[in-house]
């Protein structure tokens, strides 16, 4: 009886034994484009723009992955659809924005794709996008671009938060511009600045309700540049 009480607890910890809840992706063009340096467009969009929805496990966020779900199928995607997701997921590097959305699919959507079929995945995503525009919510909040003003973690998740109700997770890049600086605290050395690359907002299995996300990639004690 105990060994069958363990068994359903893991079933229903694990939802279907792939994925736990979803992360909503949005990166800011320009620092992908430092980062990444090979970007189509000689300035990047100044809008947050999809990166991916990945259904993710609490105990490895990066999984699953590739999993045995259907693949990509572009006419599933209708005209209209495609015209807002050219909008709000378009592929800044290469401009190819079909092949994004293709490797998007196959790569994270076939992992829960008994919640959400192929639409349903880019219509989801797309909902996201304009109910949070990261962009809007960021600027009413006097947090703006600027090439060396510095914010603090707690500054950007607590501007977020007060929209959204939950917590995201902010992901951050090495400024190729910062210096390291000793910090006694810490008995070690860091930068003086990192840049804002994606900001997460984490979704309940079924991808309608929103939960708090806590898995941060940036350095908390950090000032954040927003270029």
């Amino acid at each position: 009886v105990v060994g069958f009480a363990f068994f359903l607890c893991f079933i229903m910890s694990t939802g279907d034994g792939s994925y736990n809840y979803f992360q909503f992706v949005q990166q800011w063009p320009p620092t992908t484009c430092t980062v990444r340096k090979k970007c189509s467009k000689a300035r990047p969009l100044q809008i947050f723009t999809i990166h991916g929805l990945w259904p993710s496990n609490y105990s490895n966020p990066t999984m699953p992955s590739n999993c045995n779900g259907s693949q990509f199928n572009f006419t599933k995607v209708s005209p209209q659809l495609r015209a807002d997701l050219e909008r709000s997921w378009p592929d800044v590097e290469s401009g190819n924005d079909t092949r994004f959305w293709e490797g998007e699919w196959n790569k994270h959507g076939t992992c829960s794709e008994q919640t959400l079929n192929q639409m349903q995945y880019f219509q989801r995503s797309y909902a996201m996008w304009r109910s949070y525009n990261i962009s809007q919510i960021l600027k009413n909040a006097s947090i703006v671009p600027h090439q060396t003003q510095t914010w603090t973690y707690s500054d950007i998740v607590s501007a977020i938060k007060a929209v959204t109700q939950t917590t995201p997770s902010l992901r951050c890049k090495p400024d190729p511009a910062a210096q390291l600086k000793s910090h006694p605290a810490q008995h070690k050395s860091l930068p003086t600045s990192q840049l804002l690359h994606e900001v997460v907002l984490c979704l309940g299995y079924n991808a309608i309700k929103q939960i708090d996300c806590n898995r941060p990639k940036c350095q908390h004690q950090v000032g954040i540049k927003f270029q």
